[in-house]
């Protein structure tokens, strides 16, 4: 294919603004890998990445297949604010708007190759791109505190009602011999965040038909990512208990994350599949 044909391509423009923001999000990106995605805390964030091109990707041949009806004012505005953005947060060093520059530049560009139709047909996988966005420490902090104090209190209660030996302090829990503190990354917002993710993925994909049963499962995701914390903290607390501080501390770094995650996912499917005997009850026998 010569140049001149490789520009008429359908995907040429598309490829070009690709190819201009790995030139200007690669070091961005390397900083956050060897940075905050390289913690507990926000190491969702290269998935929540991978899983938006996936999402956007899907939706090429859509994209393709709209007509070419640029909405060019409405673009470059946007344009404008990403490259703000992305200037003043790589500058001053505030990852927030450095990060979420990216969704206003992919914004700007389905505006100006297609127009509000490409914006109506990729809503969810730009929406799924602000949980990769860092937060602001201090919002962070504050709303960690409190998360992490309901978890511990509602691990320490389903302990002692089962019969472990189990006291609190604060965040602390005390297990036999044995003293855990529920940190950030057991019971913080982040992990909330990627738990809410993970459940709006799963209604994305799912793609169920009855409005209830979306409507519901959406909201069941804030009891159920609360529920995921608690079961991991109450996982690590036993095993510490009947292992050793070891093999605690060798879990947290280990299979945590995997087992907060599973048990997310199974109270997902779970909630889906009352939902749906719920939603079926109705449709075969309304009021």
């Amino acid at each position: 294919m010569t140049p001149a044909a490789a520009l008429q391509h359908p995907l040429a423009p598309f490829g070009i603004v690709a190819l201009g923001a790995l030139a200007l999000y690669v070091p961005s990106f390397r900083d956050l890998l060897n940075g905050i995605w390289g913690t507990d805390q926000q190491g969702h964030g290269p998935l929540v990445l991978a899983i938006s091109l996936w999402l956007l990707w899907r939706k090429g041949p859509e994209l393709l297949a709209l007509p070419d009806q640029p909405a060019r004012s409405a673009g470059w505005g946007c344009f404008g604010i990403a490259m703000l953005l992305y200037a003043f947060g790589r500058t001053q060093g505030i990852q927030m708007f450095e990060v979420g520059s990216l969704i206003w530049l992919v914004v700007s560009a389905l505006l100006l190759f297609r127009g509000t139709a490409a914006l109506k047909l990729v809503w969810f996988p730009l929406f799924f791109m602000l949980f990769m966005v860092p937060l602001p420490g201090v919002v962070v902090d504050t709303l960690t505190q409190p998360m992490k104090l309901a978890v511990s209190t509602v691990a320490e209660w389903i302990l002692w009602n089962v019969g472990y030996p189990v006291a609190r302090t604060g965040v602390i829990l005390q297990v036999g011999p044995y003293q855990l503190l529920v940190a950030d990354a057991c019971a913080g917002l982040n992990t909330l965040l990627t738990l809410e993710a993970l459940g709006l993925l799963y209604l994305n994909l799912v793609r169920h038909e009855s409005a209830l049963r979306n409507i519901t499962l959406a909201i069941l995701i804030v009891p159920i990512s609360f529920a995921a914390n608690v079961i991991r903290v109450i996982t690590l607390t036993l095993i510490t208990y009947h292992f050793g501080d070891e093999a605690g501390q060798g879990f947290l770094h280990g299979f945590a994350g995997m087992v907060l995650f599973m048990a997310a996912l199974m109270l997902i499917i779970a909630a889906d599949t009352a939902t749906r005997a719920v939603v079926r009850t109705r449709t075969a026998h309304p009021a």
